[in-house]
């Protein structure tokens, strides 16, 4: 299908099961099962929407571009260039990590705890 065709077909199937909602919140079950039913063909429309509107615009990529457009990015792309210039600083390499994996942590040693009373065994 072409994207035209597919769109056409969407809004239709969006007409009938608008009416049908309509109808299935009065109560008509059969209306409801229409809508049901209408919400799946639905999904399949829409994803073959989605593949040729993908399609159509890879196509379409470098033919439409404007004046404009082609102007902004270079205006973006000069910014930021100067900002990583001015930004550059060298971290300071992280010796105390290095220290610590080589050396062993001491073991924690555990409090005793209280005691609890024992029962006598009664014979």
């Amino acid at each position: 299908m072409a994207l035209k065709e597919t769109v056409k077909s969407m809004r239709e199937l969006l007409a009938n099961i608008t009416q049908d909602l309509e109808k299935a919140d009065n109560g008509n079950k059969a209306a409801s099962q229409r809508v049901r039913t209408g919400t799946v063909k639905l999904e399949k429309i829409a994803k073959g929407y989605r593949k040729e509107s993908i399609k159509s615009e890879k196509a379409n990529k470098g033919q439409k571009k404007t004046a404009k457009k082609a102007a902004k990015p270079a205006a973006k792309k000069a910014a930021p260039a100067e900002h990583k210039s001015a930004a550059k600083v060298k971290a300071k390499p992280k010796a105390h990590a290095q220290k610590a994996a080589a050396r062993p942590r001491p073991l924690s040693l555990k409090r005793p705890t209280a005691k609890l009373p024992q029962r006598k065994a009664s014979r």
